[in-house]
């Protein structure tokens, strides 16, 4: 039997004869062209029966020639079957109501013929934190591509969350067994059965899941070193030291596919629990398959139980991850085994970092609440992102899974008694809030970088700096307003919300700034300070007059504070409000008033030498003339004010100058639009522009002018100009959450 052609042979003089390509066989016998190139290349020896027939009808194989071909095949299975002993490191079941991931299924797919380096072979290192489903996927994936591997499909768990991970000889061991080596033929050493072991997958279609890593110590002698095996490993670590590996990281669900896995599971129920609970019990989940299915399963098991009741239980963050079990699942269980690998250090820090507000962080605030310098919270949290329990991001931030954060919080509560965290709070709160604060005020005049800095901090070299970090940190050092409001810290809670009050200008669109200065009026009317409450009632009136303005408001809050401020007499806070109430005024057409109250504002501010303030209130009369239709007048007082701002020797502050002169320019570009003077218009318009930019100040007003001037360059003839004028406008409403004028101005820019 020896000198007999195998089945691929025969195959393919058979394919030939007919005339057919792989394709068109493929086509004719429904058995796909891949499984046949495997078939021809003597990669599948022993088809399935089924297949066999299929094709043989397909070549239209009559007789003792049907019969050879069909005997070939059996003969293939059952060297095939011989070969090994059946059962060891068969591959798991899967899972009937897999859901999702079909772009990374794909990827494993491509792993079958994808080339390597002589002598490397070919690996793909699946990784992700607990709770993905990282075995689930990489048992169907393996399943998936069965079909290619006629040599096995072969499953190891390496244990790498225990306290014993499986060592490498024992795991080459079973891997030799199962390739039906027996156990006298396996050598003793290591380097040993690793040889053995890459020889034999040199030269079969083998594919090896080696689930649970530990390390890249423990499966580097369990890879393939060239040839036709495969290996794909699953871990919760990175294995960053493996050379030559294709990554996948594996992601949490979306919700469509959360809400359809959670669906499989219930089955015919899930359509009396109705969609939108569905929608709202996969949202609590995170897209975390292991929750999903633990979530489903105590639905499943539990006729009387609705989705809606159980997502209401969920919504309690206090007690959410005790919801998250069913029989042996658990999923704090899954989180366990990743914080049990931890170091001392880096468990104290993982649990501590439940108390920093906001949905991301950098490495100080862990430093502060690790008690340790930054470099060494820098290796704790490279450590905690190694074995997922932190992901991390753009420009060194990191983040928590909503769910890991709540087990966080959970240890944190076992391992560390009340008073520790309440002084861990109260650490982490004071430092946010004295960063804030120090950051906020580079931006008074004046002021910049502090003589004597307080220590804890790292003070910002520059402005630009202390506007990053403000950006960056907002949800951060907003969430510690909050805190230390609920703890009676309202010095700290005040003094942080005073700060922002130049800042602010510079960041006008951000959706935040009315609960800063409730949170400081708060805290001055907590601490009866009434100049104080005043300025914060003032900031919330400015606040409320930015587009799309809320005119009621700001002569409520303007009100307000002209009372205190009059009780106290507190004479810049008195101008501050007529100021604002001139802007209400102004917002409700009544332009007249609007204008008396600015001058007033204007006159104030001059006779206590406030020379910035005053500048701002006349430049208030321009707008009131500007919105009024008088706009000869108003292109007259901008050009005033443009001299003003210009003029060294005006006595305003230079910082506060040059902020103003951009502004001034926009405003003289719209008034020269109103009188119909385009070119002079748009230069005015363009140069506004480009100082906005260069000052880092995009806000609704560069937005804008931007499409103000995309208007007047399309009238010009300057079609490609206003394109890209539209474009750029879009781009700016889009930041500050405008989407529709955002929509309006790319339809512009995309209008030939």
């Amino acid at each position: 039997m020896t000198g007999r052609p195998g089945f691929g042979e025969v195959l393919r003089a058979h394919r030939r004869a007919a005339r057919l390509t792989l394709e068109q066989l493929a086509e004719v016998s429904g058995v796909s062209a891949r499984t046949l190139s495997d078939m021809e290349r003597g990669r599948s020896k022993g088809p399935q029966h089924r297949s066999v027939t299929a094709l043989a009808d397909a070549l239209a194989l009559e007789g003792e020639i049907r019969g050879q071909l069909v005997e070939l095949a059996r003969e293939g299975r059952l060297r095939d079957h011989w070969t090994r002993p059946t059962g060891l490191c068969e591959l798991p079941r899967s899972v009937d109501d897999f859901t999702g991931h079909a772009p990374e299924l794909v990827w494993v797919s491509e792993l079958v013929y994808a080339e390597s380096s002589p002598g490397v072979g070919v690996v793909g290192l699946i990784t992700g934190s607990a709770g993905l489903g990282k075995t689930t996927f990489a048992v169907r994936a393996a399943h998936t591509v069965r079909p290619s591997f006629p040599d096995g499909v072969f499953f190891l768990d390496l244990l790498g969350m225990s306290q014993r991970p499986l060592a490498p000889a024992e795991a080459l061991r079973s891997l030799l067994r199962a390739l039906g080596v027996a156990d006298q033929q396996i050598p003793g050493d290591i380097e040993g059965r690793g040889s053995l072991y890459r020889s034999l997958l040199r030269d079969r279609r083998v594919l090896v899941v080696l689930d649970n890593a530990a390390s890249e110590d423990q499966v580097r002698p369990l890879l393939p070193a060239g040839g036709a095996g495969r290996a794909l490993i699953t871990t919760r670590r990175l294995l960053a030291g493996l050379e030559g590996v294709r990554r996948l990281v594996l992601g949490p669900l979306p919700l469509p596919e959360s809400t359809r896995l959670l669906a499989g599971i219930l089955g015919e129920r899930s359509a009396s629990d109705g969609e939108p609970a569905l929608v709202r019990l996969a949202e609590l989940c995170g897209g975390l398959p292991l929750a999903l299915r633990i979530i489903g399963n105590r639905l499943a098991s539990r006729p009387g139980w609705g989705a809606a009741e159980l997502a209401a239980r969920l919504a309690d963050e206090e007690r959410r991850l005790d919801q998250f079990k069913a029989g042996d699942l658990k999923i704090a269980n899954a989180f366990g085994m990743s914080y049990e690998q931890l170091t001392a250090s880096a468990r104290r820090m993982f649990r501590r970092l439940a108390v920093v507000p906001g949905p991301d962080f950098d490495a100080a605030p862990a430093a502060v609440v690790g008690g340790v310098p930054v470099e060494d919270a820098w290796e704790a949290l490279d450590d905690l992102v190694d074995l997922g329990l932190l992901h991390d991001g753009a420009a060194g931030r990191y983040r928590f899974h909503d769910l890991v954060r709540l087990f966080a919080r959970d240890r944190l509560h076992e391992e560390e008694g009340a008073d520790g965290r309440e002084a861990l709070t109260v650490k982490v709160t004071s430092w946010l809030l004295r960063m804030a604060t120090l950051c906020g005020r580079w931006f008074e005049p004046g002021y910049g970088r502090p003589a004597r800095p307080d220590p804890d901090l790292t003070v910002p070299a520059s402005p630009e700096e202390a506007e990053g970090w403000l950006r960056a940190n907002m949800d951060g050092w907003l969430g510690a307003m909050r805190t230390a409001a609920d703890r009676d810290r309202h010095s700290l809670v005040l003094d942080c919300a005073e700060s922002m009050h130049w800042f602010s200008d510079l960041w006008a669109h951000n959706p935040h700034w009315h609960e800063v200065f409730t949170l400081g009026a708060e805290a001055a009317r907590a601490l009866g300070d009434l100049p104080r409450r005043a300025s914060q009632l003032n900031y919330l009136a400015w606040a409320r007059s930015l587009p799309p303005g809320d005119p009621e408001a700001v002569l409520r809050y303007a009100g307000q504070a002209l009372e205190l401020a009059t009780r106290s007499d507190a004479t810049a806070q008195i101008a501050w409000s007529q100021q604002y109430t001139a802007s209400a005024l102004r917002l409700l057409g009544r332009f007249g008033e609007a204008v008396a109250a600015s001058c007033r504002a204007a006159e104030t501010f001059r006779t206590t030498g406030d020379i910035d303030s005053s500048v701002q209130c006349l430049a208030h009369v321009a707008h009131c003339l500007l919105d009024e239709g008088r706009h000869a007048e108003a292109l007259e007082r901008y050009r005033g004010l443009l001299a003003v701002l210009e003029d060294p020797e005006s006595g305003m502050t230079p910082s506060v100058a040059r902020l103003s002169r951009p502004l001034a320019l926009l405003r003289v570009g719209h008034c020269l639009e109103r009188l119909g003077r385009r070119v002079e218009a748009i230069a005015a318009l363009t140069e506004g522009i480009d100082v906005i930019e260069t000052l880092q100040m995009s806000d609704f007003r560069q937005a804008l002018a931007l499409e103000t001037l995309a208007a007047l360059l399309a009238d010009e003839g300057r079609g490609e100009e206003s394109r890209h004028a539209s474009a750029r406008a879009a781009r700016v409403f889009e930041a500050i959450g405008d989407p529709v004028a955002a929509d309006r101005c790319r339809a512009l820019a995309a209008t030939p």
